[in-house]
């Protein structure tokens, strides 16, 4: 057991709060630290054996730490998490303090708030980069007592924000429902959209377990193109023109009346690849025939959607909804195409930065009042409300500057989820679980200053076939290079060395806070360049669009 010593430094008038007993809910101690008086609002560490945990770097993102609580001045440590200006967050049981952490020739304020709200257990469900920053954000929740992720990843596991079921079927309802009801769960929160679209939300509400994510019925707006469409014309919002197609010749006459370019959808899911913007007819001709004729998405390519270009710069909005009122998050805007200058194949995303300047409050405000609230009004008048995060992909046309709803998905967006998660600083479970509870009218979201940016790492032949297996090393040390780097794990796994290896296409963001944005680039490439991948990419130009040639 290692112990930090206190000596008061500064001593208060005022009498915070009487030191309780431990309560049950919480996990054994990894570290304690002692007080030597009651009386007090900030202290000074004077002498110590270690510090609270291995892996805390002063300025940086740390994990988190439980102590003890017990009479005699030993407190427990709920959570800490790294805020600007060297502020970590210690949530105690009860007790609000401030504390200065002196640790080689650096000071770490720690600043202790009561944690007042009820306790959850949070079920993240998917595996990716998108569940890991999903878990990093509700590990930080000072009323998040445990967090698991099913199936999770290698990355999840090692880095202690969640623990990971690997083994829990998430396509089987049953076996998610014994879950909840054996550990406690209060809260899921379903990553990716097949299980959306699968019902799984619809079975664990019938059994009375809150869940963030909307029903299948709800989930047509990302698992139907047409679907989607049909909403927007019917609620008068703002989209591209289009027309739906299950025969190859009659779309390809719409195409050749239209002219190019022009885009091709596939109606259903098809992982982020099912989009093909044609600059010429023939490329439009062919994506018909590879959709409609050769099926190459299955029963997701049985209809396209043959809709018009849009010019303009491409943004993502977020919104929580409960059914019938809508929280916006910050903006972000995401990277698809795979090469840099924004060339080559679509992809499910190869970097983000938050937030998005091109998207200005006026347009905020508009894009909530003409495309958000109308459809989640819409959603509710066709008698399928919509509960939880709804992603829309806009164009901020060149011609008009206003905003077109490109394509709706029932997610967080990935990689945009990682730039967001970092700049949280609300209880994340707490306005998750208010969505589920129809009661966000009065829940608000707070976010840190300055920008974040998340530069996306691939297997070398990515979108197209790429190697498995291949080691990745130095990530520890990538997360070290400065301060508010985060690695978010996506298609990662263990050798029976130990090593982390690759198993996706995409498989890790590189995540950074700065001041600006200029900084969060900086940080970021920093900590791309320190890992050490050969059979890994990744795009050199994320933030193209919102700084200067010169500083790319």
């Amino acid at each position: 057991m290692a112990f930090i010593s206190f000596n008061p430094i500064l001593q208060s008038s005022t009498f915070l709060h009487k030191i309780s007993p431990k309560p049950s809910f919480l996990t054994p101690p990894s570290s304690q630290f002692f007080i030597k008086a009651q009386n007090w609002s900030s202290l000074n560490c004077r002498s110590f054996t270690r510090s609270l945990s291995s892996r805390v770097v002063v300025n940086s993102f740390s994990q988190q730490s439980n102590v003890d609580v017990a009479d005699g001045g030993v407190f427990d440590v709920l959570r800490k998490y790294v805020l600007e200006n060297e502020t970590i967050y210690l949530y105690l049981h009860d007790v609000g303090l401030l504390v200065s952490l002196i640790t080689s020739n650096k000071v770490a304020n720690y600043h202790v708030q009561l944690a007042s709200e009820e306790r959850l257990v949070v079920l993240v469900i998917g595996g990716g980069g998108r569940e890991h920053a999903l878990c990093f954000a509700l590990q930080r929740s000072p009323s998040c007592d445990a967090v698991f992720c099913a199936p999770g990843n290698a990355g999840i596991a090692s880095s202690g924000d969640a623990t990971c079921i690997s083994d829990l079927d998430i396509s089987d309802s049953s076996a998610v429902i014994s879950f909840c009801q054996k550990w406690g769960v209060g809260l899921v929160v379903v990553g990716p959209e097949a299980p959306l679209v699968a019902g799984l939300a619809n079975d664990l509400v019938k059994v009375g377990i809150p869940t963030f994510g909307p029903s299948a019925e709800a989930a047509a707006l990302e698992g139907s193109k047409d679907f989607m469409k049909k909403l927007c014309c019917k609620y008068g919002i703002p989209t591209a023109k289009y027309q739906t197609f299950a025969d190859p010749s009659s779309a390809k006459k719409y195409i050749q009346e239209q002219g190019a370019p022009i885009v091709i959808k596939a109606d259903g899911l098809a992982a982020g690849k099912g989009v093909v913007v044609a600059m010429t007819l023939d490329e439009a001709y062919e994506a018909v025939d590879s959709m409609l004729v050769e099926g190459i998405f299955g029963s997701a390519g049985c209809r396209v959607i043959v809709e018009e270009f849009l010019e303009g710069e491409e943004v993502s909005f977020f919104a929580v909804v409960d059914g019938e009122n809508a929280l916006p998050l910050e903006s972000a805007q995401d990277h698809k195409r795979v090469g840099d200058g924004d060339t080559g194949p679509n992809t499910g995303g190869m970097g983000a930065y938050s937030p998005a300047p091109v998207l200005t409050e006026d347009l905020k405000s508009l894009v909530m009042k003409s495309i958000i609230l109308p459809t989640v009004k819409g959603m509710s008048a066709e008698g399928c409300k919509f509960v939880g995060v709804l992603f829309a992909g806009l164009m901020i046309e060149n011609k008009t500057g206003l905003p077109k709803l490109i394509e709706y998905n029932v997610r967080f967006g990935d990689p945009e989820c990682q730039v967001l998660m970092v700049r949280l600083e609300s209880d994340l479970a707490q306005v998750l679980l208010a969505a589920c509870r129809g009661e966000l009218k009065t829940a608000s979201m707070e976010w840190s200053s300055g920008s974040a940016m998340v530069v996306v790492m691939a297997s070398k032949g990515y979108p197209g076939t790429y190697k498995k297996g291949t080691v990745i090393r130095n990530l520890e040390e990538a997360e070290y290079v400065a301060p508010n780097v985060k690695i978010f794990h996506a298609g990662t796994s263990l050798d029976p060395d130990g090593n982390f290896i690759s198993v996706g296409g995409r498989v890790l963001g590189v995540t950074a806070k700065g001041r600006d944005l200029e900084e969060a680039r900086d940080k970021a490439y920093r900590g791309v360049e320190e890992i050490d991948w050969p059979e890994g990419f990744f795009r050199q130009d994320i933030g193209w669009r919102a700084l200067p040639i010169k500083q790319l």
